[in-house]
């Protein structure tokens, strides 16, 4: 077991999709229970931390990634009582459980969205160039019931939420503290850096040839559709939530920047996010000389993330045993 004061920068975090993991009652889908039941296992594996794909009531459009209750379990995985039993069987065995925390969108069923509209980003008409990740469609969408437009980055039943909005923060404030209470060891932030838009809405420019080629693909840089600097504030208001407890929270953060300063800079100077996946490596040939160089120009712990749903398995992208090997040095997290 690694030492408590540095788990989170030796360890090794196992993601968990409760759905398909463990089934503990012959439903089909798997659950709560059935993962406290595998627990032996996961430490047998010499697992550190947990990381729970999304738990909380949703519609399920995109893998639970639509939220419709943040502080709630879906009813097929279990209940809060199962989460709270998991976290202490888990730490029996010194594994910490993480939560995945979409703080970007909700689901379009969120109850917010009809009776809190202030929290999310309307406009009369689209504003913009602005695309969505998930189709390459406009990121706008009519709204029939009130003829005004909302913003999706993502899947149309996703509305973003306004970080901009003093109330949004007040409400994820009462989210994380909700959980942490619970003893959860902290949170995966999902697309933590799409969360700040241009505040006046501006169209994203034109991708040119010294451009990652995903962004020569989509034919724009998303500067303004997302990665905007009031993220950075945010996370030190976390970071500081998080050192409030005892032992302290940690924040896990998926920023997809493909550029290495861009990225590193989430970890601030120690007062941000504690790790951040590095997508580099997913993208690209793993080669042991580059991938030391990335670790160097980072200057700080550097989580590889070399595979995920959808993606080619590491050993196949990494060409080779040994490649695979050298993609998943750094203590990464293995996907179940």
């Amino acid at each position: 077991m690694v030492e408590p004061e540095r788990w989170w920068r030796e360890g090794v975090f196992y993601q968990v999709y409760p759905r398909s993991f463990a089934d503990s009652n012959g439903d089909g889908i798997g659950d709560l229970r059935g993962l406290i039941d595998r627990l032996d296992h996961l430490e047998w594996l010499g697992i550190d931390g947990i990381w729970l794909s999304p738990i909380h009531p949703s519609p399920n459009e995109d893998w639970g990634y639509d939220v419709s209750d943040y502080v709630g379990v879906h009813p097929d995985l279990g209940t809060l009582e199962d989460v709270d039993e998991l976290v202490v069987e888990a730490g029996r065995r010194g594994i910490r459980v993480l939560l995945d925390l979409v703080p970007n969108h909700t689901s379009i069923r969120h109850p917010w969205f009809r009776e809190r509209p202030e929290l999310y980003v309307w406009t009369d008409a689209p504003p913009n160039n602005w695309r969505s990740v998930f189709d390459r469609g406009p990121s706008w969408t009519l709204d029939g019931e009130t003829g005004r437009y909302y913003l999706h980055t993502f899947a149309t039943g996703q509305p973003d939420l306004d970080w901009r909005n003093p109330e949004v923060h007040a409400e994820f404030q009462r989210i994380i503290r909700f959980w942490l209470d619970r003893g959860v060891a902290g949170f995966r932030l999902d697309v933590v850096n799409v969360l700040y838009k241009d505040p006046e809405l501006r169209d994203d420019p034109p991708a040119g040839p010294e451009d990652p080629p995903l962004l020569r693909e989509l034919g724009m840089r998303r500067v303004n559709s997302m990665t905007q600097p009031e993220i950075h504030d945010l996370l030190r208001e976390w970071r500081r939530l998080c050192e409030e407890y005892e032992p302290p929270r940690i924040l896990v953060g998926e920023v997809y920047a493909l550029q290495v300063p861009h990225w590193a800079s989430y970890y601030g100077n120690g007062d941000q996010l504690h790790l951040s996946f590095n997508f580099q490596l997913m993208y690209n040939r793993f080669e042991t000389g580059k991938l030391s160089g990335v670790v160097a120009e980072v200057g700080a712990s550097c989580r590889p993330a070399p595979g995920r749903a959808g993606r080619a398995r590491t050993t196949t992208a990494g060409g080779s045993r040994a490649g695979g090997r050298a993609a998943t040095s750094g203590s990464p997290a293995a996907a179940s």
